[in-house]
């Protein structure tokens, strides 16, 4: 499976973090940046992660930011991405199990790296239950392209 993941300077340590935890769990990662503390804008990243998993480049993308929120604003304005900014594990299982998200926010200033690496362990290892949940899927995707 792979995973894109990227960061801005605030969530550079932690991105390292999480790709050698993917690393070691046998995923193979891409790494869209940044590769310092250097002051960057989310945005950009955030815009490359959210293309590689919409063009199927990756199966999954990881952002991290100082709070997670701007990299999930950021990367919902993509069509086809589904991203979550989880706090705990229940949020990163639910964004999986019912909202089939595709892309995992977090923050690196909000989360420490131990409850962040459970996070993603979290938010992988759950399938998509489909269902209902299916058909609540469907009507985002009829937002997108502004059919309601």
């Amino acid at each position: 499976m792979k995973i894109a993941i990227g960061s801005d300077h605030a969530g550079f340590r932690l991105k390292e973090k999480i790709k050698q935890f993917l690393l070691s769990k046998g995923y193979e990662v891409l790494d869209f940046g940044t590769n310092s503390t250097d002051s960057t804008h989310y945005p950009l990243f955030a815009k490359e992660v959210a293309k590689a998993v919409q063009e199927k480049r990756a199966d999954y993308g990881i952002l991290i930011c100082g709070s997670g929120i701007g990299m999930s604003i950021t990367a919902n304005k993509f069509p086809g991405i589904r991203a979550a900014l989880c706090l705990n594990e229940y949020m990163a299982r639910m964004s999986r199990m019912h909202n089939d998200a595709n892309v995992l926010c977090l923050g690196d200033r909000v989360v420490g790296d131990e409850l962040a690496l459970s996070i993603v362990e979290a938010w992988l290892s759950t399938s998509f239950e489909g269902g209902r949940h299916q058909e609540r899927i469907k009507l985002i995707e009829e937002i997108e392209k502004g059919l309601c």
